[in-house]
């Protein structure tokens, strides 16, 4: 009987090889979610230019954010891992997931930023919670769409984490001593009822407007301002990092929201737990340079 040998052409094998490493690529890429765009930049403990924050505030922050979501998130049946690494000046933070361990990484050196107030990091760490539980838009991959994306874990942040972490202080005497832009004092007084719900609003707003000064800095940006949005209106949603202008405006879009903080986001409907048209919203929506809205 003679046998027959089933060749296969080199360049089918080359391409084969090429598209399995660039699906891999993808796969490792869709695993890991940061703050910000990958960057060399590295503040050392002991910085001279430093911002105020100390490993005490940095721990306290993780661990009060972690009090509040590792229940949530065990009720989702998965196991919260918040872990902060004070020694490490790498500026970013990271979420991912294996299996139903849900993770965040954070790093000392985005602490040590000098644009970083201590509500700040508190935002950077919801922003990372944000792609966990923070509900649709999803960022869609070909191997998996755990994620929120970019700019819903922006929302998020702001609508529903900070709220629920600023909710056991005394919020009016806080921000008496912040300041506050009279855009967003207005637009806070505009949609929220009470006095603490409005202080909470304001100091969302500028734990917001630290983190878009960190992206500003990271980029070379331009400047930004609550009072000048981004008049970019996307075709398609944005899933990766909007300019820093469009993340300040999404920071108070979510602070500005009258949506409770107890209403949760959801995977597959957008309009659950947000402030949408569909509702009668006008101010509290995502923000138009980064979102396109398929049912609103």
């Amino acid at each position: 009987m003679k046998k027959v040998f089933l060749t296969i052409p080199f360049i089918f094998i080359f391409s084969l090889s090429l598209s399995l490493s660039v699906l891999a690529s993808d796969q490792n890429n869709n695993f890991k979610r940061s703050i910000v765009e990958e960057n060399n930049l590295f503040i050392p403990v002991g910085y001279k230019n430093a911002s105020s924050i100390t490993i005490e505030v940095f721990n306290q922050v993780i661990a009060d954010i972690t009090k509040i979501y590792a229940p949530i998130v065990a009720s989702k049946g998965a196991t919260l891992s918040i872990l902060g690494n004070w020694e490490d000046g790498t500026v970013n933070a990271y979420a991912s997931r294996s299996g139903n361990k849900w993770k965040i990484n954070l790093f000392g050196g985005l602490a040590r930023h000098q644009a970083i107030t201590a509500d700040g990091f508190a935002l950077v760490v919801c922003h990372e919670l944000g792609h966990h539980v923070g509900g649709a838009p999803k960022v869609q991959s070909f191997f998996s769409s755990w994620a929120s994306n970019e700019g819903q874990s922006d929302y998020f942040a702001t609508l529903k984490c900070l709220r629920k972490y600023f909710e056991k202080d005394n919020n009016e005497a806080i921000v008496s001593g912040l300041n506050i832009p009279d855009y967003v004092t207005k637009l806070c007084e505009q949609t929220h009822s009470n006095l603490e719900e409005i202080a909470i609003c304001k100091r969302g707003a500028m734990s917001g407007k630290s983190v878009a000064e960190l992206f500003v800095a990271l980029s070379n940006g331009s400047k930004i301002d609550f009072s000048t949005p981004d008049t970019t209106v996307v075709t398609t949603t944005n899933d990766a990092h909007p300019n820093s202008q469009c993340r300040l405006d999404t920071y108070l879009a979510g602070a500005i929201c009258s949506v409770s903080e107890n209403e949760d986001l959801e995977d597959s409907d957008v309009t659950k737990g947000a402030c949408t048209k569909s509702k009668g919203f006008a101010l509290g929506l995502r923000s138009r340079c980064w979102y396109k809205p398929t049912i609103e």
